[in-house]
């Protein structure tokens, strides 16, 4: 497929398709005419790389992590070293941190939202309770 296809396909543009070739996350064919061709495989490629970046890999980490990971012909890599394995479990270790940190965001937003509202329900609707009476 040619580049504009597979940047319609993965959702990632033409521009990011030819940085990921130059990182070596991507490999094309070329055409005699200087053209870029992709297999089917490429989308499933594209995909992974842009999953391993919003994950917060730099791009000389995913190039390494690539060839480890399995693709459509799902076979191992051997370019898997020890210290490749330490590298990505200390990746998934500060994810997971992240996460944790997110979660705790979250409950502090959701306890301002909760106190937020009890505030804006009692200005529409008056305090709660009878309250002092004014005279008439």
């Amino acid at each position: 497929m040619r580049i504009g296809e597979l940047a319609r396909r993965s959702g990632v543009s033409e521009r990011s398709l030819r940085y990921y070739e130059t990182q070596g996350l991507l490999r094309a064919e070329r055409t005699p005419g200087g053209q870029r061709r992709y297999g089917e495989w490429a989308v499933d490629r594209v995909i992974r790389v842009q999953a391993l970046y919003a994950a917060g890999l730099n791009s000389k980490k995913i190039a390494q992590l690539l060839p480890c990971m399995r693709d459509v012909d799902g076979g191992p890599s051997e370019a898997a070293t020890p210290r490749l394995v330490a590298e990505l479990t200390a990746e998934r270790d500060r994810i997971n941190r992240m996460i944790t940190d997110l979660v705790v965001s979250r409950d502090v937003l959701d306890e301002a939202i909760t106190t937020a509202s009890v505030g804006v329900r009692q200005a529409a609707t008056g305090p709660i309770g009878p309250g002092p009476r004014r005279p008439r």
